[in-house]
């Protein structure tokens, strides 16, 4: 069994694991504690401290209280393991910490995931560099066989057979499906790229999937988007970085144009906006009630009609993306 907890988000998975392996199956601490480590393994995929969650002692302490037992008890283990390592480094200590203490005591979500798992990877070589020096220095001095990089990629068999199929049948209609393992065999396409043929009929899988895309937001959030539009989509984690404001400034700047000269030619255009803001991320929060207000006011525009819609796609999931 491998478990992956991508960012810190499913990190209370370590705790919920040792909760079944020690009170439902029966298991010893430390047998459960073994296959814990054995099946979990982290990536971090930002150096953004608004990133590395941390959550309340008191919320968990009225939410999840025997989670909060089995990560103390977690940290207890660890923290022994680092003083005999470090003798008398109280500094050593408190940053290797699961628990930080202060005013409002937190468990750093980051800090379970290293000590519960048995990788931990960053998603470019110099990302990875950067949790070793950086972010994760002290655990990188402390277990250094555990850090590894996994370069970010997408797989051709998630992102394209199974999300596109009818693109991926005019593909292998024309080259076969041997680029379904080796991405290199869509260099081939080359020799289609004026072939009308191929590319009517790829214009036509394009057009029925946003049809598709039009009737699930019409059903999901009860919007209406013209499917000849022009498709402007940005679905992202939500952070200043990122740029969604941007996003929003170039749609206002959209709208005055129209409304500054109503009787000129636009292509029409959908912009979609979408992502999860972190918890305490306020400015990021008030860049969603933005796209929202300014969706509103060029939606219920008559004079803009058509030719510029804002939509913001609520609780974007795998599940989303694949139906």
């Amino acid at each position: 069994v491998a478990i992956q907890l991508n960012d810190t988000h499913p990190a209370l998975t370590i705790a919920e694991l040792m909760r079944l392996l020690v009170d439902i199956e029966g298991l010893n601490w430390d047998v459960a504690w073994d296959v814990t480590k054995r099946a979990c393994a982290y990536t971090n995929h930002t150096l953004m401290p608004e990133a590395v969650e941390r959550l309340s002692v008191g919320l968990l302490e009225h939410v999840l209280p025997r989670h909060l037992q089995i990560i103390y008890d977690i940290n207890l283990r660890h923290l022994q393991e680092v003083s005999a390592r470090y003798p008398n480094d109280g500094n050593r200590l408190r940053d290797l910490s699961i628990v930080e203490e202060g005013g409002d005591k937190r468990i750093n979500m980051a800090h379970l995931a290293i000590v519960g798992s048995h990788a931990v990877n960053g998603v470019a070589k110099i990302h990875s560099e950067l949790l070793k020096t950086t972010l994760f220095k002290s655990f990188y001095e402390l277990t250094p066989e555990k850090f590894q990089n996994k370069t970010n990629g997408i797989t051709p068999r998630r992102w394209l057979v199974l999300s596109n199929p009818n693109l991926s049948d005019i593909i292998a209609e024309k080259i076969g499906e041997d680029w379904i393992t080796n991405l290199n065999e869509l260099q081939r396409l080359k020799d289609f790229v004026n072939n009308e043929a191929f590319i009517r009929d790829i214009q036509q899988v394009k057009q029925e999937n946003k049809h598709r895309l039009a009737e699930w937001l019409l059903k999901s959030q009860r919007q209406q988007i013209n499917p000849m539009s022009l498709f402007d989509m940005q679905v992202k984690r939500l952070h200043e970085y990122k740029r969604q404001l941007l996003n929003v400034l170039h749609i206002i700047t959209l709208y005055n144009r129209i409304k500054a000269n109503p009787d000129g030619k636009y292509v029409p255009r959908t912009v979609m906006i979408g992502g999860k803001a972190a918890p305490g991320y306020h400015i990021a929060k008030k860049i969603i009630k933005l796209v929202n207000n300014v969706a509103k006011v060029v939606n219920n525009d008559p004079v803009i009609g058509d030719r510029l819609k804002v939509v913001f796609l609520e609780n974007v999931s795998i599940f989303y993306l694949f139906t």
